[in-house]
């Protein structure tokens, strides 16, 4: 059986909302009912509605207003407009802007059903994948943030494309994840997908790897070797870490993007290869360019489509999702008892800066698992792991206080508890001195020999 499309429907007649939500219940879609704009924003990002059905004239956020906040958190989700006021000239510069379609009350069933399917048919059912299906591609990426429902739903659409794409990201915010859910999406899904990491690979091999050699072409080539571009063939090639290819091995990539053939090392003839290439780069290219250790001829045939991967700071929504997530996976591997977050504990990893992002918060999360004793997993247990790479922004007056209390500390210590001492080199009279040793609840005779 396939899945249920979600519908989300806003307006402020009561009625209206409920004989629509029967009507659509009984064709076998979920529906979430909203009675005003506000309700309806509110809303959006939990139900994740596959099309919103929205009355244009409402008191506070109208219809438009509605569609312009949907537009920015998810391009993608189709908003069907609904109006008494069948007016030609609002019809035409809502559907300009990129409203789905218009519709004029009184609505026919029919038409209602008619217009709901078309906008799933022309977000959902472009891929003649069956319904079950259709998030088959993205199982992998755990997520439930507005700005990666919004990164997915472009990613879907570069997919059934064969343009190469240039996904973009700090370390670990999972670039080759991203890679493979496009691959899965794409008309070459059922080749192989292939990940190259371009630093792991010694500069002197790399040519070989990809493009492959034949018998003899250099000592140690006892051997021929196809090359991975050749693996790759009627599939995806995932060049990660671009930004760390040698300058020599960027010409011949781009020659490749050029002809769709490759010329094996020490071969005379080439190859012709039908490979989708994605790349993935933490680097600044445009920077690289500028140093000259990138082409900017390559970097434009690479960065056709752009996606930018967003750091898991921007992303804290999707932080319980994710940790929960790995304790799943860990305490499954380990055949262990099920373990939760404490609501303490929780608070302490979504409040997190996460500068390795989610290969950090992994790590974190499977050391926590490893020290719990019991089914909970408590705040005492995340302290350490996390304070390894914490760089979290203080207030100022916390950042005060603490430069305040440990410089009258070193000052105690190299003047072994002298108060009087302290106060001339800190330049502040001695009742003073005492005043910030008291606010500081430091006693000068623990610091004398």
């Amino acid at each position: 059986m396939g899945r249920q499309y979600k519908i989300l429907l806003v307006d402020d007649e009561a009625d209206l909302l409920r004989l629509w939500k029967l009507r659509l219940e009984s064709k076998n879609y979920q529906v979430a009912v909203a009675s005003s704009g506000e309700e309806a924003l509110a809303t959006f990002a939990a139900f994740k509605p596959d099309v919103v059905l929205t009355d244009l004239r409402m008191p506070g956020i109208d219809g438009m207003a509605l569609f312009e906040a949907i537009r920015s958190l998810n391009k993608s989700v189709p908003v069907i407009i609904i109006t008494a006021h069948g007016s030609i000239p609002e019809a035409v510069e809502a559907t300009r802007q990129g409203v789905f379609s218009f519709l004029t009350k009184p609505i026919e069933g029919a038409s209602l059903l008619q217009e709901i399917a078309k906008a799933i048919e022309a977000t959902c059912g472009g891929t003649g994948d069956a319904p079950e299906n259709r998030e088959e591609w993205r199982q992998d990426i755990i997520s439930q943030s507005a700005i990666m429902e919004e990164l997915l739903s472009r990613a879907k659409l570069v997919a059934e494309t064969d343009s190469t794409v240039l996904i973009r990201g700090e370390s670990g915010t999972g670039k080759e994840l991203l890679a493979i859910a496009i691959h899965k999406a794409s008309q070459h899904r059922k080749g192989p997908f292939i990940p190259v990491n371009c630093t792991a690979i010694p500069e002197s091999l790399l040519e070989s790897e990809l493009f492959g050699h034949v018998k003899g072409s250099f000592t140690g080539a006892v051997k021929s070797y196809a090359g991975l571009f050749q693996s790759a063939d009627n599939g995806t090639l995932f060049l990660d870490e671009i930004g760390d290819m040698p300058l020599h091995i960027q010409v011949k990539l781009l020659r490749v993007l050029q002809d769709r053939q490759i010329r094996p090392v020490g071969s005379p003839r080439p190859v012709p290869v039908n490979v989708r290439i994605i790349s993935a780069t933490h680097k600044n290219l445009e920077e690289a360019i500028r140093e000259n250790t990138f082409r900017e001829d390559l970097f434009y045939r690479l960065n056709v489509v752009s996606l930018e991967l967003p750091p898991l700071y921007k992303r804290k929504e999707d932080i319980p999702l994710l940790a929960e997530h790995f304790v799943g996976i860990l305490t499954k591997k380990k055949d262990g008892q099920e373990k939760r977050f404490t609501p303490e504990a929780m608070k302490i990893l979504v409040e997190a800066e996460w500068p390795g992002n989610i290969r950090q918060l992994y790590n974190v999360v499977e050391n926590a698992v490893a020290l719990a004793t019991s089914s909970l997993i408590t705040e005492d247990l995340l302290f350490d792991a996390i304070k390894q790479h914490q760089k979290k922004i203080l207030p100022l007056s916390e950042a005060r206080r603490q430069f305040e209390q440990q410089y009258l500390i070193q000052l105690l210590q190299t003047t072994q508890g002298n108060v009087s001492q302290a106060a001339r080199l800190a330049q502040r009279n001695r009742t003073d001195f005492y005043k910030l040793l008291n606010r500081h609840h430091i006693v000068p005779s623990l610091y004398k020999d």
